[in-house]
């Protein structure tokens, strides 16, 4: 659900409190970078920590993160927050961590993004990167607890926002599958409908079928209706077999970005459709799911509103529409997590593990990004499009829409001030 309410920040506790519900995990090894529109809290960046043994090296490190933040035209001010386990101990901490604030803010300078404060955080304790008054930030520092505890966390913890485990942490992987084994009549219903419908990928009409199952059910989704694996075996065999043909599996992530014209008229551009379309005889009927008309639910929908159509390429690479519809994203998220299992391998848990990498991608969230596709190539290697979204991981490529405080993912939408 999405929501236009004020979330306020009260002290520092609150900001800490604000980056792990933003980033779905508690980071470890990070730099996070929030830019501020006056005392409003902008695009969040998290980077993980380099080794950075010389001034050189801090410099071209401090000159990326910029090139990263200044993306965020209305931003005049930056607060940053050092994740870290070293040096807690022994008082260090704040001495190895300056030189990397400083380059930071010598080259945020040089833009008019003053670092307006910075904190260092660690698994048991959390201080100021700058104070050095023992009566408010004692030696080693202060309960990490006065940030889980926060206000603004606890806010988000009664509004549905939870955190999960880090993708590069040991103690659990991220909710991109469901655990256990599937429910027989999933997979047998994967095997009828795959006999049935794969052999008419090409056309238009089975494309139209596929495209109103999936918005159905994410509407369902959006209004608080998930999927379940036995009620609803026949639907999510029907999607597990739509997610093999890449054409198809392309048009729903666009479906979902932008819109259903958007996929249907790309689809078209491609050459998809033959000219003599008899179509494999497939109605959505067969899955209780009425049609044409589909049913009424009232979720929201932010983007596109102007009703233009956009290419396959400009959605996939995050540059169209101006805002994506977050709604619909974060649905189709979910249902194709529940599309897969724990340790499943082939082309069906790849190509769900890979849109979800391109979800998170989009959301600004490299790191969880980064294990849906690793995931996925394990799933299937070789898989083209986990590939090719690695390669804009490694270039260090951020989706537009993650760039602009306007456009960017916020879990719930709230402002923050």
């Amino acid at each position: 659900m999405t929501s236009n309410r004020t979330l306020s920040i009260h002290q520092p506790e609150d900001i800490l409190g604000y980056i792990p519900h933003m980033l779905g995990y508690w980071p470890e090894d990070s730099l996070v970078a929030i830019t501020m529109q006056g005392k409003v809290l902008g695009a969040t960046l998290r980077v993980d920590l380099p080794s950075l043994d010389s001034l050189q090296a801090r410099s071209g490190f401090a000159d990326r993160i910029r090139s990263f933040l200044i993306a965020d035209e209305e931003a005049n001010g930056v607060v940053l927050a050092l994740y870290t386990d070293t040096g807690w101990a022994d008082g260090s901490v704040v001495r190895q961590a300056i030189p990397m604030l400083e380059a930071l803010q010598l080259s945020l300078d040089e833009v008019d993004l003053s670092v307006r404060d910075a904190w260092l955080v660690g698994t048991e304790y959390w201080r100021s990167a700058y104070c050095a008054n023992l009566e408010c930030c004692p030696l080693p520092g202060l309960p990490v607890d006065r940030i889980k505890n926060s206000r603004l966390s606890a806010e988000l913890v009664y509004r549905g926002s939870s955190i999960g485990p880090s993708p590069k942490s040991g103690s659990g992987k991220p909710q991109l599958t469901s655990p256990g084994a599937f429910n027989p009549l999933v997979l047998a219903a994967e095997a009828r409908y795959g006999k049935q419908i794969l052999g008419g990928w090409r056309s238009e009409r089975c494309l139209d079928s596929v495209l109103d199952v999936w918005d159905h059910v994410l509407k369902r989704c959006q209004a608080d209706d998930p999927l379940q694996p036995g009620a609803d075996a026949e639907i999510m065999g029907f999607l597990r077999t739509t997610l093999r043909v890449p054409a198809w599996r392309d048009a729903v992530v666009v479906m979902a970005a932008a819109g259903m014209e958007s996929a249907k008229s790309g689809a078209a551009a491609f050459g998809l459709f033959i000219e003599d379309d008899a179509g494999t005889p497939f109605d959505p009927q067969e899955l209780g799911i009425p049609a044409p008309a589909l049913p009424a639910a009232k979720v929201p929908h932010e983007p596109n509103t102007s009703g233009d159509v956009f290419t396959y390429g400009d959605v996939l690479l995050g540059m169209q529409p101006h805002m994506p519809c977050w709604s619909s994203l974060d649905a189709l998220q979910q249902v194709l997590a529940g599309l897969c299992v724990d340790d499943e391998s082939g082309v069906v848990p790849a190509a769900a593990l890979t849109l979800q990498g391109w979800i998170s991608w989009c959301k600004g969230r490299g790191s969880v990004a980064h294990a849906c596709l690793s995931r996925a190539e394990a799933a299937e290697p070789g898989y083209r499009l986990a590939e090719l979204l690695m390669e804009l991981l490694g270039r260090g490529t951020i989706c537009t829409w993650a760039r602009s405080s306007e456009t960017a993912w916020r879990g719930f939408r709230d402002t923050v001030a």
